[in-house]
């Protein structure tokens, strides 16, 4: 049996589809394109580069069941609530509106199925109602209403959220209208509670970013996020208590040699490290596959002091000092801070807010710093657009009444976190990640 060979071919992981489009329009004929023959690695893996043995041997940033060793004792799933349209909105009016309608749909399905004929075999797929318009079923939901539990309007559900990178909205964090919440009833349980978490998105879809956050985080698509906080709590928000454990404090003091070693010092650090060049380079085939594994680098106060700042700046994203842009206003056209859908020109140094309104002068090494596939300002652009949910008709429209810029103020706010954090990559590049590197 003549055994079977596989052929491969990849293009910048970054590109858009209308990159990839073009590229198969330039080639014309699978002929045309340079192939790869692919042989599977020692652990099977045929479509990366062998993984990095040394990984192993790091620190592992969550603690590990079996060992209960490791950097976070709690680790959480960002939220995944399964309808997104009714309970994430810019508006907190239009969200209030758009749950108080679910509500009214899903305690009128609870009543429903209360009174239905006993015995007569309908499934809760078969009785539930498919109506998009009033409601979006997931297995959760269709599990609370098999146990005829109902549900209320409750206001302090309403809670500010991360929903994209440096795109916040409000969410109702309800346990039954939310799909899974994961651990933030002990990591935000409450509007008052107060924390830093490193929001990290993880699979092979997507490359690895960090971001840190003080907002409940959402799952994120493409192969999901993982959350480590600084602090957990009890639900009610009582008994704050830090999450980095005492082993990987002592851990790191004995390492270094220095007992005055904080907590919050590791946290700086790892988050320093995970936006190491070369960390995400050498380790990028292992980081698809498991969660960060932490080494120590030569200069941990180096690491903790950049980590610092970037935790700093993209907590408080939205404090930072405007970059300078120019102003271009459109002759002819009357004042208007409104987006509808904004979008970069051709050479990406120029961005069309509206009509009225265009940014000039956006500087190249903001697109060096990157979420997954998009940089932060592309992140910007594509989340802060008026938007209507062809299921349920909802819109979502990020435009303030009572702060007409806001959205203008943004731009300029990112583009310095974004040439900020590149400035401050770059710098870490330099420093060494192993010993002799």
């Amino acid at each position: 049996m003549r055994r079977a060979r596989i052929h491969y071919a990849r293009v910048d992981e970054f590109w858009r589809k209308e990159e990839k489009y073009a590229y198969l329009d330039e080639k014309q004929h699978r002929g045309n394109i340079d192939w790869q023959e692919l042989q599977p690695d020692a652990k099977h893996n045929w479509l990366t580069q062998s993984e990095q043995s040394d990984f192993d041997g790091f620190m592992s940033i969550a603690v590990d069941p079996t060992t209960t060793q490791g950097i976070f004792a709690v680790i959480s799933n960002g939220v995944q609530t399964n309808r997104d349209a009714w309970v994430y909105n810019f508006d907190r009016e239009a969200l209030t509106e758009n749950i108080h309608r679910i509500v009214e749909s899903y305690n009128a399905e609870v009543r429903r199925w209360r009174e239905r004929k006993r015995g007569a075999g309908t499934t809760i797929d078969d009785f539930v109602s498919a109506n998009d318009s009033e409601i979006k079923w997931s297995s959760r939901l269709k599990e609370r209403l098999r146990a005829n539990i109902s549900v209320s309007f409750e206001k302090d559900n309403l809670r500010r959220a991360l929903y994209r990178p440096f795109t916040e909205k409000y969410l109702y964090l309800d346990s039954t209208l939310i799909h899974r919440r994961g651990q933030f009833p002990q990591i935000l349980p409450t509007i008052e509670s107060d924390n830093q978490l490193i929001w990290l998105k993880v699979g092979s879809d997507w490359p690895m970013f960090p971001l840190a956050t003080n907002r409940i985080s959402d799952q994120l698509p493409q192969g999901g996020s993982q959350c480590f906080p600084f602090y957990t709590y009890n639900e009610d928000g009582t008994n704050r208590r830090e999450n980095i454990t005492d082993w990987a404090l002592e851990q790191f003091r004995t390492h270094y040699k220095e007992k005055s070693i904080k907590k919050w010092d590791i946290f700086h650090y790892v988050y320093a490290l995970l936006h190491h060049p070369l960390y995400r380079e050498r380790y990028a085939a292992n980081l698809k596959r498991e969660l960060p594994r932490i080494p120590f680098a030569p200069d941990f106060r180096g690491f903790a002091k950049t980590g610092g700042r970037l935790a700093e700046i993209h907590v408080n994203y939205e404090q930072q000092p405007e970059y300078p842009l120019e102003r271009i206003e459109t002759p002819g056209k009357p004042l208007d801070w409104r987006v509808e859908k904004m979008k970069l020109s051709k050479d990406k140094r120029s961005l069309i807010y509206n009509d009225f309104l265009t940014l000039s002068g956006i500087p190249p090494e903001v697109f060096e710093y990157r979420l997954g596939n998009r940089s932060a300002l592309e992140w910007i652009i594509d989340q802060y657009q008026v938007s209507t949910d062809k299921r349920s008709g909802i819109t979502n429209d990020p435009n303030r009444a009572d702060d007409p810029q806001y959205i203008v103020r943004l731009m300029g706010q990112v583009l310095s976190v974004s040439v900020e954090t590149t400035k401050l990559v770059q710098s870490l590049a330099n420093e060494s990640l192993l010993p002799g590197q």
